[in-house]
């Protein structure tokens, strides 16, 4: 076994592969909905009706794809994926079906290099720590996502935004050497075990659960319906947000692009916070109730949102660092939920569905919102919508049971009993 423990580095490039391959398109693709708006006249709904339909129509991706290979060479596949979506994005011509295509393409990009390659590497490599391994690598989400912000916005305004939404393309690739040399993915590929203990643990001998089994445990349907609606409502915020500054007032366009980044970069960065602090809380208390008090925090920030209006920096400041805080550690805690309630073992496979689902509500509740603020003419109605949402989550996942990590350990007294051999 080598001396030193692989796992740190495999956490440190995953900081910056899951921050390049995610953090950078997903948090800024939403700066360019008001230069489609004026480029090529498409209405809200429009607008933000690409990403829901790529979302219904990768949905079988994950569940058949994702758990038989390699976690890197998804990645790197995915990262490619990304790439080519927003070269595409930016020399589209203002045909909705090409658009809708390249957010096709994005999507299949997402699903392969996004959350899950990451929630399986840092699984596999880490038991008693693994809170604060996902913590760690979400982060570079968090970090990446605001030099993003500040490119698309310096780029767009020096050349224009075709040229900002190609440059977000290349920086996504820069995943690959990381991906590459660095990461790995399992412990036993070069000789050692999770943690870097001497002795490989009786998690790593259990057999995944079936799909079929997991189907039939109610566990798996809140954690599935309570994620999906807290998504579902950060989504619905993600993709909204600058739209709703301008229609409060901020009117032109070098403000609202300003302010816009402003309550990007704080949420961001205040996400960064929320997943290193709720990772902490998770490797010491139930899993359970820390990711409950999670998702009504971020129910509880979606009404700040309306107060914001020019002049009124203190109402941005409060929204956008309660809410970027429960959105870090929101998407962070799904996979170690996961964990403790099936098995690390079973993480690709319950991951491969719920992250799907996750993503339709991700993207469909954005699009239920643009139709809502269409037909009421403000967003005060869409908003008490994506509230309802929030809270539906919040209470899903408070009636997950606690005999998940009872099971867990029933599973592991039985690998311990099974000769290395079998």
């Amino acid at each position: 076994m080598d001396k030193k423990f692989h796992g740190w580095w495999v956490v440190a490039a995953a900081f910056l592969t899951f921050g390049m391959s995610t953090g950078l398109p997903y948090y800024n693709m939403p700066f360019f909905y008001d230069y489609y708006e004026k480029s090529f006249g498409w209405n809200r709904a429009d607008l933000t009706l690409g990403f829901p339909l790529a979302a219904l129509l990768t949905l079988w991706v994950g569940p058949i794809l994702v758990h038989r290979f390699s976690p890197r060479k998804i990645l790197m596949f995915g990262t490619a994926m990304t790439f080519l979506a927003l070269f595409g994005f930016s020399r589209m011509e203002g045909s909705l079906n090409m658009y809708y295509l390249f957010w096709f393409i994005y999507t299949v990009g997402y699903i392969f290099s996004g959350p899950i390659p990451h929630q399986i590497m840092i699984s596999n490599w880490f038991r008693r720590k693994r809170g604060s391994a996902m913590g760690i690598a979400y982060v570079g989400v968090g970090l990446l996502g605001p030099i993003g912000s500040y490119v698309v916005k310096e780029v767009a305004a020096r050349y224009d935004w075709r040229t900002a939404m190609f440059s977000l393309g290349v920086m996504v690739l820069f995943a690959w050497p990381l991906a590459i040399f660095v990461l790995r993915d399992r412990p036993s590929d070069i000789g050692q075990n999770p943690d870097g203990d001497e002795v490989a643990s009786a998690e790593s001998k259990i057999q995944p659960r079936a799909f079929g089994e997991l189907l039939v445990r109610p566990a798996f349907w809140l954690l599935l319906v309570g994620s999906m609606c807290s998504i579902g409502a950060i989504g619905s915020i993600n993709q909204h947000m600058k739209l709703v500054f301008k229609d409060q007032g901020f009117t032109d366009q070098a403000t609202l692009n300003s302010t816009w980044q402003m309550a990007n970069t704080i949420i961001l960065f205040s996400s960064i916070a929320g997943r290193l602090f709720m990772g902490w809380m998770a490797d010491r208390f139930s899993k359970k109730y820390v990711m409950a008090a999670t998702y009504f925090l971020v129910a509880g920030t979606i009404p700040l949102l309306l107060l914001v209006k020019p002049g009124q920096d203190m109402d941005l400041w409060l929204f956008a660092m309660l809410f970027g805080f429960g959105m870090g550690a929101d998407y962070m805690l799904i996979p170690l939920m996961a964990a403790e309630q099936f098995g690390v073992n079973t993480v690709a496979r319950a991951m491969a569905i719920i992250l799907p689902t996750d993503t339709i509500g991700q993207t469909w509740f954005p699009w239920i919102v643009s139709k809502l603020r269409i037909a009421y003419g403000d967003y005060g109605t869409a908003l008490t919508a994506v509230f309802v949402m929030a809270v539906l989550g919040a209470i899903a996942v408070s009636l997950l049971p606690k005999q998940g990590q009872k099971d867990e350990t029933l599973h592991l007294q039985d690998a311990q009993r099974t000769p290395a051999g079998d």
